[in-house]
């Protein structure tokens, strides 16, 4: 009788053993999962804030684009109407220059129509000769001052940027083959360029 009790304590011991191992097994389990389910919690909030992050970048960039956009537009506009400015302002200034040469130009004509009216009522010849002198070395003057200088031809050597050869003739001396003899028709500069080049004789 006593064995039989003492067996029944050992097996209710090895089963209350084992019921405490399938309970600690079920405890681990459920652990696991919990631990699982945390898990799937855990990156389904990964991703949800990465989709934010990224849907923010993304409206962000689109700030930025339209931010962008406003510039360009703006710019845009801007240099417009600073071309139509700039336009009309050197339209302004070509006219205006004009003006300045033809006002200026006035009192030479002044001078001509008092030199031909004087013509025809003086007898003196070198009084009229002395006034054309005159009216052409005010012209001259005012010619020089808008930058007009005359190339030099005559007895220079022959150059093709700024002499036009309309014929050549033998060289009346050994010095002056290959230099200008004659020159028919003057030519100018406007600031150091050639506004017409001179025609002339060259020497062979």
């Amino acid at each position: 009788m006593t064995k039989d009790k003492s067996k029944s304590k050992k097996e209710k011991l090895e089963e209350k053993d084992i019921e405490a191992t399938e309970n600690q097994k079920v405890e681990e389990s459920h652990e696991k999962e919990n631990s699982k389910a945390e898990e799937k919690q855990e990156s389904k909030k990964n991703k949800k804030s990465a989709k934010e992050s990224k849907a923010d970048e993304l409206e962000e960039l689109g700030l930025k684009l339209q931010d962008i956009s406003d510039k360009y537009v703006r710019l845009s506009a801007e240099f417009d109407n600073y071309r139509k400015r700039t336009l009309k302002e050197k339209m302004e200034l070509t006219k205006s220059a004009g003006e300045k040469i033809l006002v200026n130009i006035l009192p030479v004509m002044d001078n001509f129509e008092r030199a031909l009216q004087s013509i025809d009522s003086t007898k003196d010849i070198d009084a009229i000769k002395e006034g054309v002198h005159l009216i052409y070395s005010n012209f001259k003057d005012f010619v020089a001052q808008n930058g007009v200088k005359e190339i030099e031809a005559v007895d220079q050597l022959f150059d093709t940027d700024i002499h036009e050869a309309i014929t050549k003739i033998p060289a009346p001396t050994e010095e002056q083959k290959g230099k200008v003899v004659d020159c028919v028709e003057k030519g100018y500069f406007l600031n150091d360029k050639v506004i017409r080049f001179a025609k002339v004789v060259v020497g062979e």
